[in-house]
C-alpha cells in the first residue's frame, strides 16, 4: 500500500509541474494568436492554428496522463491535493516567463496551497478495496452523491448560462468558478475510470460494464468543458 501511494504521490508531483507549465506555455500561445486575431475571451478560436498553444496543450496531456495513472496507484484524496503545487510552479514561471510579479496576496496563496496540500497528504486515509466499477457505481448513486451532483450541475449551468456571457470577460473568477465546479465530478469519474482500467489489467474485465463507459462519458463532457473555459481569459 505504502509502495503505491509513494508511486501516485511521484505521478502527482511530475504531473503538477506538466501542467503548471502548460498554462504558461499556453498562455503565450493565447496572446500570439490574440495579436493577429480575434481573442479567445471574445468567442476567438484563432489559438487552435497557434503552435505554441498545441505544444502548451501537449504538455498538459502529458500531465493529465500522469495524473491519471496516479489515481490507479493513490487514494484521490492524495493525489488531489497536489494539483495544487501546479499553481506554484505556473506562478514562478509566469513571474519570469510573463513579467506576472506575484504580491503579498499571492505568495501567501501559495503558502497557503503548500501547507494545505501537505497537511491533507500526510494524513490521507488507506484506499478501499475495490474489485468491481459496479461498486463504485453503488456508491455513487447513493442519496447524498447524487444530490452533491445534482448541486453541481445547476451551479455550472448558472455560471455558464448567466454568468459567463454577461460577467465572464471581466471577471476572472467566473471561469475559474465553472473550472472548479466541474472538477469535482472530474476526479470522481477519471477515478473510477483508473480503477476499472487497473482492474482489466488484472483480468477483470471491466469494460462489459455500461457503468464504465457512464463514467468514461461524464470525464470527457467535463474535461472538454472545462478546456474550454480555461482557455477564456478576461479582458
Amino acid at each position: 500500500m505504502y509502495s503505491s501511494n509513494l508511486i501516485g504521490f511521484i505521478l502527482a508531483v511530475v504531473s503538477s509541474a506538466f501542467i503548471g507549465s502548460s498554462f504558461i506555455i499556453k498562455k503565450k500561445g493565447l496572446q500570439k494568436a490574440g495579436a493577429s486575431g480575434p481573442r479567445a475571451s471574445v468567442g476567438g478560436y484563432g489559438y487552435l492554428l497557434e503552435p505554441l498553444w498545441w505544444v502548451g496543450m501537449i504538455t498538459m496531456i502529458v500531465g493529465e496522463i500522469s495524473n491519471f495513472v496516479a489515481y490507479v496507484y493513490a487514494p484521490a484524496v492524495l493525489v488531489t491535493p497536489l494539483g495544487a503545487l501546479s499553481i506554484i510552479v505556473s506562478a514562478v514561471l509566469a513571474h519570469f516567463m510573463l513579467n506576472e510579479k506575484l504580491k503579498r496576496m499571492g505568495m501567501l496563496g501559495c503558502l497557503i496551497c503548500v501547507v494545505g496540500s501537505t497537511l491533507i497528504v500526510l494524513h490521507a486515509p488507506e484506499e478501499l478495496s475495490i474489485d468491481s466499477v459496479q461498486e463504485i457505481w453503488e456508491l455513487a448513486i447513493q442519496p447524498a452523491f447524487l444530490l452533491y451532483t445534482a448541486s453541481v450541475a445547476a451551479v455550472a449551468l448558472v455560471l455558464i448560462l448567466y454568468c459567463a456571457p454577461r460577467f465572464g470577460q471581466t471577471n476572472i473568477m467566473v471561469y475559474v468558478g465553472i473550472c472548479s465546479v466541474i472538477g469535482s465530478l472530474t476526479v470522481m469519474s477519471i477515478k473510477a475510470i483508473g480503477i476499472a482500467i487497473k482492474l482489466t489489467l488484472e483480468g477483470a474485465n471491466q469494460l462489459v460494464y455500461y457503468q464504465t463507459w457512464i463514467f468514461a462519458m461524464v470525464a470527457v463532457t467535463c474535461i472538454v468543458t472545462q478546456l474550454n473555459y480555461l482557455n477564456m481569459p478576461k479582458k
